[in-house]
């Protein structure tokens, strides 16, 4: 028996069910709206699509790195995708596959965005065996499915966890912009590392929680 593989293997998986924590964040949040058996397709299909770009993006994970402005990219796209979760309320009018038709995307584009910065440790982790990368990382989609699950059942029965929920998006797309080649030069400025995610992560919870309540209001309104 190949210990060394062995070990190899279980790093991959371990660093990217840490990892992938977010992940599990924004998964819960997109099929929060979704009835029992809509929110299971949606989860796995959205996990399974997400999981087989993570791959392609870890195989050139050095290539789309070196790609200028791709982290703000990914931050500007994480606080629309943070703030789009956070005020989808559920819509009658809207047709239920269509709902996960969408819930499959987002989970895809934001999962996209969100692995930037996690691609390279599983990459390393692999020592450049792409076939025991993939083994991987297919053998952690189970774990991240029955992770987001848990989240959202969690969300369900407190839903003030939505909100900290978007606000984590939200942590995570300021982290991106402060990793930004282009921020280099603000490293020295005090406390930065912490105050451009946590703007940001309370920005989103600010301005979801005013949206909701002017909508709320204008809707009571019009009964």
């Amino acid at each position: 028996m190949d210990f060394g593989f062995i070990n190899v293997l279980i790093s991959i998986i371990i660093i990217n069910i840490v990892l992938s924590g977010d992940n599990a964040v924004v998964i819960a949040l997109a099929t929060l709206r979704l009835n029992k058996n809509q929110a299971k397709t949606a989860i796995f299909w959205g996990t399974f699509g997400a999981v087989i770009l993570r791959i392609a993006l870890t195989i050139v994970a050095a290539y789309v790195l070196s790609i200028p402005y791709i982290q703000t990219l990914g931050g500007v796209a994480l606080t629309w995708i943070a703030l789009k979760l956070l005020l989808d309320d559920e819509n009658t009018d809207v047709e239920a596959p269509s709902s996960m038709r969408q819930a499959i995307k987002t989970i895809i584009v934001a999962d996209l965005f969100m692995s930037l910065d996690n691609v390279l440790a599983v990459a390393g982790a692999s020592g450049g065996n792409d076939v025991l990368l993939v083994f991987g990382l297919v053998l952690s989609i189970p774990l991240v499915i029955w992770g987001s699950t848990f989240i959202a059942k969690l969300m369900s029965r407190w839903p003030w966890l939505v909100y900290i929920g978007a606000g984590l998006i939200g942590w995570v797309a300021g982290e991106m912009f402060v990793k930004e080649p282009y921020m280099e030069a603000l490293e020295g400025v005090p406390f930065l590392h912490y105050l451009i995610p946590g703007s940001i992560a309370f920005g989103v919870i600010a301005i979801g929680h005013y949206i909701k309540k002017s909508k709320s209001q204008a809707h009571a309104q019009t009964m």
